[in-house]
């Protein structure tokens, strides 16, 4: 499976980002990939980053150029992985979401994220599922963000036999370097290392930017990144007849069962008598 994954400057501009996703559905398509994935929020902005707050937010704007994307990616015969907003109604915070779209342009899911910061809830309802689909019999599950704080998460789409997970992400428009320069990548590197996975990792490019997406294969090697605070397209192949170095494999399954140590334990004295020499 080729899996495009985009940066670009997400805005309040629900129209400028439109228009950006677009371009880079078309570019997807010219170079050969099945799949285009899209950073948090990609198509609506940010709720407390590109709008200070959700109040006389355009719904039907956001509606129109979903459904001009939808069109595209039928047109285009591709999948595709969007950043946005999901509206339930009046007096009720939207979903953070991530919709999936199928080659006829048809909505055939859609991920909420699940573990909201604090600051978001004031904007979000938070979801309560996982989103799990197949392309060329590759097992995929979506995820957004601050879900790489939660392992629980990827274990359990583990459980469900997933071997890549996307993952979109909005940590852009900060004030300058923070921490997350330094945890986020290799958080996720642990993420596909520990759990054998591929991980489309997509963000803003929008400056400050914390980080540039990234494409990691299931030993947690960083496969090729974008340029920080630039826009870009990357194009990747998920190949699960590779192998790659699992050193956790031979022990995970009974791990994930509750089993945490690994061959036969003992049962002597001296094993179990833990305050003497």
């Amino acid at each position: 499976m080729r899996i495009a994954t985009c940066q670009f400057a997400v805005s309040g501009s629900v129209g400028r980002n439109g228009r950006a996703i677009r371009g880079y559905m078309e570019q997807a398509k010219a170079g050969g990939a099945e799949l285009v994935h899209f950073s948090e929020c990609a198509l609506c902005g940010y709720a407390g980053a590109d709008h200070e707050s959700l109040a006389g937010f355009d719904w039907a704007r956001l509606r129109a150029e979903t459904e001009a994307i939808r069109e595209l990616t039928g047109r285009l015969r591709l999948w595709m992985v969007l950043g946005s907003m999901h509206y339930i109604t009046e007096g009720i915070k939207p979903h953070n979401c991530l919709y999936l779209i199928d080659p006829r342009g048809r909505i055939a899911g859609r991920y909420d994220k699940r573990f909201c910061m604090e600051r978001d809830l004031a904007h979000y309802s938070p979801g309560d599922h996982f989103a799990v689909f197949e392309i060329n019999g590759v097992r995929c599950g979506l995820l957004i963000c601050y879900d790489l704080r939660f392992p629980e998460i990827y274990r359990a789409l583990k459980r469900r036999k997933v071997a890549c997970v996307i993952q979109s992400f909005y940590n852009a428009r900060q004030p300058g370097r923070t921490v997350h320069a330094d945890i986020m990548q290799p958080t996720m590197q642990c993420r596909a290392a520990t759990n054998y996975f591929w991980i489309s990792m997509a963000n803003s490019s929008a400056y400050y930017a914390a980080y540039a997406s990234c494409f990691i294969r299931p030993d947690g090697k960083i496969v090729e990144k974008l340029k920080l605070h630039r826009a870009g397209m990357m194009i990747n192949t998920v190949d699960t007849d590779q192998s790659f170095y699992d050193a956790s494999g031979p022990f995970r399954v009974s791990a994930m069962r509750g089993t945490l140590h690994s061959g036969k334990t003992i049962a002597h004295t001296r094993s179990k008598r833990r305050t003497i020499i």
